[in-house]
This record gives structure tokens, sequence and C-alpha cells, in this order.
């Protein structure tokens, strides 16, 4: 097959490209996948911090709201292979799952190399022919149809079609360096803006140093823009020596990034949700009455963790040394406001490094969104983070990456 007639070439040996190759070769097709590092999966083996958050168990409708950028392109990938299905995939490759909290699925053994080793058995079955270090440097087309790809080596490798799914620019470490903009970019598709998403975000205050280290479970975070909300959720947070972190926050990241590389937003934190602003103040009443003859900073102990008690302390205004049974009705309302909206400056994002996916890439307008092929260069296909495709937290960014990898799989002719 030196002509390439009939075999089908996937650049890229992440989900979506592995995927994308088990599809293709379950569908008859000579596959042939050529991927840059030394090993296969290599950002799949980190994510979920190292667990692999293989999907989410949500209702197709949620997994749909889930998405932030282009929901209605996905209703063909998603409904082609659904989680339901990913899951079943997955099961059938002797990799058990679990349902967390939020939905989110995990193989049961916590591993996200079980989740690789699976997909490798696979193609290894099917006769996909895997070549590692191999960096394609660019992709063959002749007469407005994709012919093969030509290695950074020099060698060319002729196919019938082309399926690039090479991921994004976030952690590059794992070698997501945007070849695949790159490829698209030179067969005249149309890249958009990138930016970092799901990824942590910075602040003003010099307090949140202090805080470093502080996880809380069970936060309401809202980020406003002056007077417009752009963000409300409840869930868990982290403090960082440079700002905040954690599934809340890094979601809110990829809905207010775009405007916070324009201007800073404010971030405020409701430390009791689960308490109005009234049962507040009683409680705070029955804690100030247990300890009326004690001085203020050591009668907040039981409504705190320690990290937090000094920060709160500090900004409620009230002098440390005071008692207790001399704190004014005025000031402890205005520490339960305190409690229910502190507040802290986003100032901007962190860097790709850090973020867990792109944001941005090959314009969806130019994607058939029932089989992924481009719509100016026949018989090349995109799978994966390399398009303007994201969402949030929760399993849904790899379920965007086996959709449209089975899509492009099943249809690369």
């Amino acid at each position: 097959m030196s002509d390439g007639k009939g075999r089908v070439l996937v650049v890229g040996g992440g989900a979506a490209g592995m995927m994308a190759a088990v599809m293709a070769a379950r569908n008859g097709k000579t596959v042939r996948l050529l991927e840059k590092n030394d090993r296969l999966g290599r950002k799949l083996f980190i994510t979920g911090k190292g667990r692999c958050n293989l999907t989410n168990a949500a209702d197709t409708e949620d997994l749909f709201r889930a998405v932030v950028s282009n929901p209605k392109f996905l209703y063909s990938s998603f409904y082609s292979f659904t989680n339901e299905q990913t899951i079943r995939f997955f099961e059938d490759l002797h990799v058990k799952t679990k349902v967390e909290r939020g939905g989110r699925v995990f193989p049961r053994s916590d591993h996200s190399s079980d989740v690789i080793r699976a997909l490798e058995r696979e193609m290894s079955r099917l006769g996909v022919e895997v070549s590692l270090l191999s960096e394609v440097k660019k992709i063959t087309v002749k007469d407005g149809r994709a012919a093969g790809v030509e290695l950074s080596a020099g060698e060319r490798i002729p196919g019938s079609s082309v399926i690039v799914a090479t991921g994004g620019i976030s952690y590059p470490s794992t070698g997501s360096t945007g070849d695949g903009y790159r490829f698209a970019g030179e067969s005249g598709h149309t890249v958009t803006e990138l930016y970092p998403a799901l990824v942590p975000m910075e602040v003003r205050e010099p307090f949140a140093g202090e805080l470093m280290g502080l996880s809380l479970r069970n936060a309401g975070i809202r980020i406003t823009d002056g007077k417009k909300k752009l963000y409300e959720e409840f869930g868990e947070m982290l403090f960082t020596h440079y700002g905040v972190s954690g599934p809340v926050i890094l979601s809110a990241s990829s809905i207010v990034g775009k405007r916070l590389r324009d201007r800073e937003l404010t971030l405020h934190i409701d430390l009791k949700p689960a308490l109005t602003g009234e049962q507040l103040d009683r409680r705070l009443l029955r804690e100030f009455e247990a300890n009326h003859n004690r001085q203020f900073k050591n009668a907040v102990d039981g409504l705190f963790p320690a990290k937090l008690r000094p920060v709160m302390v500090e900004l409620s205004g009230i002098l440390p040394e005071k008692k207790v049974n001399e704190i004014t009705k005025e000031e402890r309302q205005n520490f339960v406001r305190l409690i229910k909206d502190f507040t802290m400056t986003l100032t901007g994002l962190r860097g790709y490094s850090e973020a867990i996916i792109t944001k941005g890439g090959v314009s969806v307008k130019e994607i058939d969104p029932g089989t992924m092929e481009s719509k100016l260069v026949e018989g090349l296909y995109f799978a994966g983070e390399v398009l303007d495709l994201d969402a949030l937290t929760g399993g849904y960014n790899l379920q965007i990456a086996w959709s449209t990898g089975y899509l492009a799989g099943i249809s690369a002719q």
C-alpha cells in the first residue's frame, strides 16, 4: 500500500487520537498512529490528578450545558457516542468504572494508566501501527485533498485520510505545543483566539499568600464585573500563593477568562453558604455569649479553619484584643457581611503550563459536525482539543475528545 490508498493516518496519540484510531480500525481501515512523544497518552496520564476523570454520568442535555464554547456543534458527536457508550466502551475493554460526586466517572482502580493500556491493547488487537517519536512536520494536501504527512525526520507517509488530534497548547510538557493549529492554518483553516482555560487565577490581595494551601470544600462563589454578575457556583476551591484554584475556580476561569484579560474582576466568596445572614448572625451571638470574656481574636476558633482566622480578624475592622462582650451590634453585623461576602480582586489567569485545556482552536464553522471532516480539505479531519471546543471540569472535556474522535474514526475513508 505504498500509495497510501485506504490508509488512515492519525496525528496525535492522546484521548481523541487513540479513540479515532480504534474506531477507524474497527471500521476496517488500515490505520497508522503517529505520536511525537516516547509514549501514548502523556496528558491523559495526568488528568484527574492521575486518576483520569473519563467522562461525566450526567444526562445528555446536562453535557451540553457544561460545554462553554460551541455546544451546538457537538450535537452529532454527543449523540453518536454518548457518555453511556463511553463507559460501556471502557468496561468492554476491562476498565471497571465508578461514579463519584458531581457525576464524575473514574476507573475503579483510580489509575489513568489502566485507561491508556486498555486503548493500547485494543489498537494492538486491531492491528493499528503505532509510531512513537514520530513528529509530523506537515500535512500533505494534493488537489484539495489530504494525501499524507511529512515527518520532521524527512519521511513522507501517504494516506487517504488524515485525522489531526494534536491537542491544544496547555501543559506543553506533555507535547501539546500547538502543532495542530499550525497544520490547520497551513491548510487554509481559521484558528480562533487562544486562551488558557480551566486554569487557576491570580489575585491582588497580599493575604492570599497567608491562606496558601487552604481548601474550602463548600464555598459559594460569585464573580462580578462592577455590578454585572458573570459567574455563580457552589463547590470546592483552594487558596494558593498567587491566588485561587480548585474545581469551582477552574470552571469559572473558562467563563470569565476573556474578560479578565481586559480588566480586573471581583471574586465574592460566601464562607458559610448553608446559613442565611440572619442565621449566621444568631450563630455569632451564640459564639460570643459562650466566649463573652474572651478577646475577639480568640473567640472565632469554631468559625473558620486555622489559616483563615487571623485574616478574618484583621479584615473585620474589630480590634483583635477587644472583649467579645464589648463588640457592638453594628460591628457584629459587618462581620456577618464579611463572612457572607469575602472579596478578592482577580487580576489575571495563570499560564498554559497550569491550564487543563486550551480555549479556542480550529474554527468549527469549517468542520462538518457529523463527520469531523474539514469543509475546506477533503479527507482531513480534526478531533479533540485542537478544535474550538471546551467545557467545564468534571469529565466533560474528555467526553468531547472521545465523541469527536469516534466520529472522525468512523468517518475517515
